[in-house]
């Protein structure tokens, strides 16, 4: 497909995605403006991340800093917002408190403490999620939430993120298992919306508003489940190509 074909594509595809978000949320009784549209840039060509931004798109997500970092280079809107989607290790934390508006992946409480570190010496304030391995996968990253019996044992390791005075935790993401149907990650979206509320009774005075959860294959389910963030990239950009 020709550059000015995917224009099109990718423009029909983000308003689809949009109308196909305002009815899920009209499902679950909820106002569509409640959820956020992450068009997720990673590893796909520059040219089609412009056109999302032309399409209308404001929030693009990234799995690498330094891959997101080109991008940005090259689209410098005030008005785009970059998130931090992908697992980050703590030797590119730096990039990530120079250059992200939000970070989704927060896995861990020494990631957290030197993202802080990082922040304070920036002198900016980073908003950040929590993320959660809700389906017991030993390739995924985030806290195990996958046991509710095991959710006390979580609480340290939280207590310890939200005393790190640089950092604004604004909620919680996972990303699920793949299985066979998008109606088979109900329970797993319906499991975080519980952890969700089950650390904003621990944590009263944290905010714990947004929950990202939802990628192409399934983000109607998750916003009906209560997705505010969801983060959809194939089916606007189409498939990544080959590395």
């Amino acid at each position: 497909m020709k550059r000015d074909q995917w224009e099109n594509a990718i423009r029909e595809n983000y308003h689809a995605v949009l109308e196909r978000i305002t009815q899920a949320a009209r499902r679950a009784g909820r106002s569509p403006e409640s959820v956020r549209l992450i068009v997720v840039t990673k590893g796909q060509p520059l040219f089609k991340a412009e056109a999302a931004v032309r399409a209308g798109a404001r929030d693009l997500g990234e799995n690498y800093p330094e891959e997101g970092m080109e991008k940005m280079l090259a689209i410098t809107r005030p008005d785009v917002h970059w998130h931090m989607i992908g697992h980050v290790q703590r030797r590119k934390a730096r990039l990530v408190v120079a250059h992200y508006d939000m970070m989704h992946s927060l896995d861990s409480l020494a990631l957290a403490q030197r993202l802080n570190r990082l922040a304070a010496e920036a002198r900016r304030m980073l908003p950040v999620l929590l993320e959660f391995n809700v389906g017991g996968e030993s390739s995924k990253f985030g806290w195990p939430a996958w046991d509710e019996a095991q959710w006390e044992a979580l609480l340290p390791d939280i207590e310890g993120v939200l005393a790190c005075e640089h950092l604004l935790v604004q909620g919680v993401m996972t990303v699920p298992p793949p299985v066979a149907s998008p109606e088979a990650e109900r329970p797993y979206f319906q499991q975080l919306r519980r952890l969700r509320d089950f650390l904003a009774q621990r944590f009263p005075k944290a905010t714990w508003d947004e929950l990202s959860m939802g990628m192409s294959a399934d983000f109607e389910v998750a916003v009906e489940e209560g997705a505010t963030l969801v983060r959809v990239g194939t089916a606007i950009l189409g498939p990544r190509p080959p590395k």
